[in-house]
C-alpha cells in the first residue's frame, strides 16, 4: 500500500526490477510506491549492484529492533574505556567539518554530539548539559536539524528525545544527486536554447556533460570487484560479437546463469566508469550493444568526426 512500509514481496519485485535493468521510476510504478522510497531502499541496502531482497528484509528487521522506544541509560565515554576528553575533542573536530560544509555551528555541535553518543539520541536537557549551552540554543539547533530531516523526534513522557537515524547520510547523498541533476538539466536546456555549436552553447554543453557524469557517479552506488569483473566480461562479449545480443544469447555464449548476465548488464549500464569510454545500451527488442559514451563528446565534436569520416 502506498505510503506504508515495504513488504518482503515489494523487495522481491525491486530486486527483480534491478536485475532486469529497469530504472527506479519504473520499479516504483510497478510496486506502487514513490520513486524516492525505492531509491532509498536500494541505496541503504547494497546499491543497484548489490541489492538482495532477503538481506534487505533482514536489515530492516534489525533496524526496527534498534529503534529506541524508551529512554536509554545515558552512558559516558568511560563506560567503554574511552577517554572523555578525547571523545569531546573528536566531537568538536567532527562539528568543525560540518561547519566548513555550511552547517550552522550550534546545529553542527548538536549533530556531532548525537553521532558520538552510543545511543544516537539525547534529550534537550542532556544536550544542553553535554555542550554547556542554554536550552534555547539547543531548541533552535534542533529545529534547524529537524527541518533538514537529519534527526527525528520521539516522545518520552513529557519530554522529547532527538534521534539520529541510520539513513541520515543517504538523505544528504540524495539531495546532492538531485541538485547535481538539476545543474545538468539546466545546462543542457541552455545549450539547446543558444545552439550547441555557438560559443555559449558549447560552454553550457560542456558544463551539462560534467554534471551529468557526476550525477551518474553519485547515483550509481558502489559495485564490488566480482560484479565489476562480470560487467566487463559482458562488455567484452558484446564488443567481440559486434552485433546486439539478448541476455539469453549472452548467457548461452558465456555459459552463465541468466540472472548473472542480467545483473552484469545492469551494472555495466549503471556504472559508466567501469567501461569508460564505452557503455552498454539496450534496444526496444531487448538486445544489448556497446556504444561510445555520449558524454565524452560534445555535439560539435561528433559532427566534426562524422564529417571527417564521410
Amino acid at each position: 500500500m502506498p505510503g506504508g512500509r515495504l513488504t518482503e514481496q515489494d523487495r522481491r519485485h525491486i530486486a527483480a526490477g534491478l536485475a532486469a535493468g529497469l530504472d527506479y521510476a519504473e520499479i516504483a510504478r510497478r510496486v506502487g510506491r514513490p520513486t524516492s522510497t525505492v531509491t532509498r531502499e536500494v541505496a541503504r541496502n547494497g546499491g543497484p549492484g548489490g541489492y538482495r531482497a532477503d538481506l534487505a528484509q533482514r536489515a530492516t528487521r534489525r533496524r526496527a529492533r534498534r529503534r529506541i522506544a524508551t529512554a536509554p541509560q545515558e552512558l559516558s565515554a568511560a563506560t567503554f574505556g574511552r577517554d572523555d576528553d578525547t571523545v569531546r575533542e573528536f566531537a568538536e573536530q567532527f562539528a568543525a567539518l560540518m561547519v566548513d560544509s555550511g552547517l550552522p555551528r550550534m546545529a553542527a555541535r548538536v549533530l556531532a554530539s548525537l553521532f558520538t553518543t552510543d545511543s544516537g539520541s539525547a534529550t534537550a536537557a542532556e544536550l544542553a548539559r553535554r555542550l554547556r549551552v542554554s536550552p534555547a540554543s539547543i531548541s533552535k539547533a534542533v529545529a534547524y536539524l529537524d527541518g533538514l530531516e537529519v534527526i527525528r523526534r520521539a516522545r518520552e513522557g513529557r519530554r522529547e528525545r532527538y534521534i539520529v537515524d541510520d539513513d541520515v547520510w543517504f538523505r544528504a547523498w540524495s539531495d546532492s544527486a538531485r541538485t547535481t541533476n538539476q545543474w545538468a538539466e539546466a545546462a543542457e536546456r541552455g545549450a539547446e536554447i543558444f545552439g550547441a555549436t555557438t560559443p555559449v552553447g558549447e560552454r553550457l554543453e560542456h558544463m551539462g556533460l560534467f554534471f551529468a557524469r557526476l550525477a551518474r557517479d553519485i547515483a550509481g552506488g558502489p559495485v564490488d570487484t566480482a560484479a565489476g569483473e562480470h560487467a566487463l566480461t559482458v562488455i567484452a562479449a558484446l564488443v567481440h560479437a559486434g552485433t546486439p545480443l539478448t541476455p539469453e544469447q549472452l548467457a548461452a555464449a558465456l555459459e552463465w546463469p541468466l540472472d548473472q548476465v542480467t545483473s552484469a548488464l545492469h551494472d555495466a549500464g549503471h556504472h559508466p566508469d567501469l567501461a569508460d569510454p564505452v557503455t552498454v545500451r539496450g534496444n526496444k527488442s531487448g538486445a544489448f550493444s556497446v556504444i561510445a559514451r555520449t558524454d565524452r563528446l560534445t555535439t560539435a565534436q561528433r559532427r566534426r568526426l562524422t564529417r571527417d569520416a564521410s
